[in-house]
């Protein structure tokens, strides 16, 4: 007796985001203008002209409406409760970062290094959406309402070199290991945060206050530990 598979008819939310999943996937891989609507019809199993009703914009339309969808997990990705030791917030969101960077890395790549065919004016404002969102993300977890330009700065400098980082380690064959490359962008940050401290006192008061949630045998106490010898070679100067 044969069985006959029972067909259920996607709604429209389903068919659309079927279509981004496998425009996402593919993305993913390759640069975007080495993607076609063929190519995604055939990856969602469905015609190009069924494409083409959900996008009718064609590959543009469904490129930004793929970016959108993009942006939105990696904004997700800083998303994290306001609670335990600053640096133990920033590698669990460094490790979904990382996962994102690590599936999707060509596309990645591609997204962030611009100079796509497809790129424009809305695609580059969703990039530098999902930056403002990391850098707020991050100022929410320095417990600072109102921060002034030094912090500020100080922030969107570090999602810049975790940025800059991601593209070099897909560049280096992703070595060194994933969670070396976590720990080394939360030093990343405690340097930065206790150098912006040294000069700006709102930076300072938001060092002490996250300092003071930090162990011994944490990542601080850790690089403190590490950097004591090599600084003290430079005695001299003080």
């Amino acid at each position: 007796m044969t069985t006959v598979r029972a067909y259920r008819r996607l709604s429209v939310e389903e068919r659309r985001a079927q279509l981004l999943d496998a425009a996402l996937s593919l993305f993913a891989h390759r640069a975007p203008e080495e993607v076609s609507l063929d190519d995604v019809a055939e990856a969602a199993g469905v015609s190009r002209p069924l494409v083409y009703r959900y996008f009718p914009g064609g590959k543009q339309q469904l490129y930004e409406a793929a970016l959108r969808s993009a942006a939105d997990l990696l904004e997700q990705c800083f998303a994290e409760p306001q609670a335990g030791p600053l640096t133990q917030r920033l590698s669990r969101a460094l490790d979904r970062y990382l996962a994102f960077v690590d599936e999707h890395d060509a596309g990645f790549s591609a997204l962030l290094q611009g100079g796509s065919v497809v790129e424009t004016s809305r695609t580059t404002a969703t990039v530098d959406g999902i930056r403002r969102a990391a850098a707020q993300q991050i100022l929410y977890h320095l417990a600072v309402p109102a921060p002034g330009p030094r912090l500020r700065m100080m922030v969107r400098t570090w999602i810049t070199a975790v940025e800059a980082a991601s593209l070099i380690w897909i560049d280096e064959g992703k070595q060194p290991e994933v969670s070396s490359l976590r720990d080394w962008l939360v030093d990343q940050f405690i340097a930065l945060l206790t150098a912006t401290a040294a000069t700006d006192p709102e930076t300072a008061a938001a060092a002490r206050a996250a300092l003071a949630l930090e162990s011994a045998d944490g990542p601080v106490g850790v690089l403190a530990r590490r950097v004591i010898p090599v600084v003290s070679e430079a005695a001299h100067l003080l």
